[in-house]
C-alpha cells in the first residue's frame, strides 16, 4: 500500500494528512467573502472563469459567520465528530486592506474545533503588509495559502489572460515558505494548445518549489466565458475522459511523493457547464483514476 493514504488511493490523500495530524475527520466549509477579483478588476479576468467563481462556498449575501453555521449544521449530521477548516474560497481573499482582512478571518479563531484557515487568492494579490499579517496568523491557527499557477508556461499564461507571469508565482511561494506557511497550487490541465509535454513540465517545476500540495483541474469550458468562444470555434480539442486519466496519473507518477494532493477533479454546476461532460460524473472520474492506478500498479512519486 501507498505510505500516504488510509484507503485504496495510491497518492498522497489530503484525507490521511488530517487524520494523521488530528485524529479525526476535518471538513473544510466554503465561504464567500464576496472580495471578487483584482484580474477581473483590472484585466478582464483569465478567460475560463466566471465571475462568480467559487459559487460552491456559501452566499455572499450573508455574513460570513452565519454561511459557516449553516454548512457545518449539515456537515455535522454526515460527519460529526468533525473539526474543520474555515475556506475562503470565492475570489482572492487577500484582495482587501488588512484591517477587513483581519475582521474576516480572526472570527473564526475562536470557534470550537476551527483548525485552521484556508485562504484562496492570487500571487499578485498579497502585499508585504498583508505578508506580514499572515506571517502573525500562521502562528495562530493551521493555515493554508492557495495559489493559481495553471501552467508553468508564459506563453500560456499569457493566453489565458492570467494576469501574471511564472517568475511572479515561485517569488510569492518562496515568501510565503520563507514564513512557514503552507502553500497549495492550483493547475489546469487541457489548456488551449498545451502538450502533454507541457503539462508534465508544470509538475516538474512544482517538484523544485517548497509546496505544502497541488489541486489538480481539468479546463472546463462554462457558459459566458471568453473561453466558450474560443472552445465553439474549434480552434482547439479538450482531452477526453481517458486521456484526461492518462495525464493525471502520469503527473501523479513525476510529483515528489510527501506532496499533498487536495483534489484531482473539480465540482461543477450542470447550468455552467458546456464540456466536457465527464466532470459532471465526479465520483466516476475519481473511481476510474484510482482503478488505472492500481490496474498500471503505479504510485505517485513513482518517477520523481
Amino acid at each position: 500500500m501507498f505510505s500516504y493514504t488510509l484507503d485504496n488511493k495510491r497518492y498522497h490523500t489530503l484525507n490521511y494528512e488530517y487524520k494523521k495530524k488530528y485524529h479525526t475527520k476535518v471538513a473544510k466549509i466554503s465561504l464567500n467573502a464576496n472580495l471578487g477579483c483584482p484580474n477581473i478588476k483590472n484585466n478582464k479576468g483569465c478567460i475560463y472563469c466566471l465571475e462568480r467563481s467559487g459559487s460552491f462556498g456559501g452566499d455572499p449575501k450573508k455574513s460570513l459567520l452565519k454561511q459557516f453555521y449553516e454548512i457545518k449544521e449539515v456537515i455535522d449530521k454526515k460527519w460529526a465528530p468533525c473539526k474543520y477548516i474555515a475556506y475562503f474560497q470565492a475570489g482572492t481573499n487577500t484582495f482587501a486592506p488588512v484591517e477587513y482582512l483581519k475582521k474576516m478571518y480572526e472570527p473564526f479563531l475562536e470557534i470550537e474545533d476551527v483548525v485552521g484557515i484556508d485562504i484562496a487568492t492570487r500571487s499578485d494579490a498579497i502585499s508585504d503588509k498583508v505578508l506580514d499579517y499572515l506571517s502573525e496568523l500562521n502562528k495562530k491557527t493551521d493555515l493554508t495559502i492557495e495559489l493559481g499557477l495553471q501552467s508553468s508556461k508564459d506563453k500560456t499564461l499569457n493566453f489565458i489572460n492570467r494576469g501574471h507571469d511564472v517568475k511572479n508565482f515561485k517569488d510569492m511561494v518562496y515568501k510565503l515558505n520563507e514564513r512557514n506557511i503552507k502553500v497549495v497550487v492550483h493547475i489546469i490541465n487541457s489548456l488551449p494548445y498545451e502538450t502533454e509535454e507541457d503539462m508534465l513540465n508544470t509538475v516538474k517545476l512544482l517538484n523544485t518549489l517548497p509546496i505544502w500540495g497541488v489541486k489538480f483541474h481539468m479546463l472546463a469550458i462554462l457558459r459566458g466565458t471568453f473561453l466558450e468562444e474560443i472552445y465553439k470555434s474549434g480552434k482547439f480539442k479538450l482531452l477526453s475522459k481517458e486521456e484526461y486519466i492518462d495525464i493525471v496519473i502520469k503527473q501523479l507518477e513525476l510529483l515528489r511523493p510527501e506532496i499533498v494532493i487536495h483534489r484531482i477533479t473539480s465540482d461543477f454546476s450542470k447550468k455552467d457547464l458546456i464540456a466536457p461532460d465527464f466532470l459532471l460524473m465526479k465520483t466516476n472520474l475519481i473511481n476510474d483514476i484510482d482503478k488505472e492506478m492500481k490496474k498500471r500498479n503505479t504510485y505517485q512519486g513513482i518517477y520523481s
